[in-house]
Parts: C-alpha cells; structure tokens; sequence
C-alpha cells in the first residue's frame, strides 16, 4: 500500500477503518488496482466496504476481467491462477498476495451478478468498462521494460478503439456504489 498526500487511510483487504470501529459511513471511496483477486474471502470485503463507505461512496477498481481472449493469455501466459470456472469465490491463502483468481471479479460481478446483488444490494453495481490492454501489454506493462517506441502509442492507440471490446479486454474499470 503507498502513502500519498491525497491519501487519508490505508486499510488491509477484509479489514477497514479499524480506528474506526463500530463507526458506518467513515470512507468516502475505497480505491484498489488489481487486488480483488487476491482477497480469498471477498464476501467480507464487501460486507466491509458496505459498513465503511458513506452513503453515495465507492469502489473504484480495475481488475483482470474474463474475455476469450483474456482467458488464453490468463491460462498460458500469466503465474496467477485463472479459474473462471470456479464453483467458489472464495480460494485457499496462505499470506499476503501468495493466492490468487484472476477471475475473481468477473464470477463476482458478471457470471454470479444476481448473487451478488442479492448479497450485497447496499452495494450496488455502477459500472463495468472493459478495458483492452494493448498499449499496456506492449509497453512492458508493470515491468516497465518498453517493447516498442513511445511512438507507437498513438497509433496503437487507434486500433483499441475499435477492436471489439467485448472479445478483446483484459481489464475492467469497475465501480461498485453504496446505497
């Protein structure tokens, strides 16, 4: 977790706001970059952002998100478990960021909505952006190693637009709202 000025609390997965204990309502948002997928008990995690968050707050997310081709890459290329068949959403850990569904919000959010929604129905599902990851995937991405010149981002750029989005994403921006 980094610390930033802009930054007013930091709170592991399943367990926020613990100087606030007892206290709803005491976040306005809960920010994460791909972390869902490595909380092993995810139904507490919304249990707790549903306590923690204002009425109005959110959770904004990106996380892996299930297409066919997100599938290929998550199976053959990628070291995390990708389990999008999973019966469970809950999985085995054996410490911080050691286990993994990189399908986790995908079952969570799209194959199992209406558990969800029937779950947590004080956090309610504002949006799902796909996102297509290829200017990601050739600049190095987190390895920060480019593949390609900076040029090319534009260009590459223009194909994401009109790549079929559906087919081709990766990624999800997600935002979950509290009600």
């Amino acid at each position: 977790m980094a610390k930033t000025s802009q930054v007013n609390r930091n709170a592991k997965r399943e367990r926020m706001a613990a100087r606030d204990k007892g206290k709803r309502g005491a976040l306005k948002a809960i920010v994460m970059s791909n972390v869902m997928h490595h909380m092993p008990q995810v139904r507490r995690f919304f249990a707790e952002a549903t306590r923690c968050l204002q009425p109005g707050g959110v959770v904004a997310m990106v996380e892996p998100w299930m297409t066919p081709f997100s599938r290929q890459v998550y199976a053959r290329l990628h070291h995390e478990p990708c389990e999008p068949d999973a019966p469970a959403w809950e999985f085995p850990s054996s410490g911080p960021l050691s286990s993994a569904n990189e399908a986790l919000a995908w079952i969570c959010l799209q194959r199992d909505r209406a558990v969800y929604e029937r779950e947590f129905p004080q956090l309610r599902i504002e949006s799902v952006n796909p996102i297509l990851p290829l200017r990601y995937m050739l600049s190095g991405g987190i390895a920060m190693r480019g593949l390609l010149p900076e040029w090319t981002s534009r260009p590459l750029g223009w194909i994401e637009q009109v790549w079929p989005i559906s087919r081709g994403a990766m990624f999800a921006r997600l935002v979950l709202r509290r009600v």
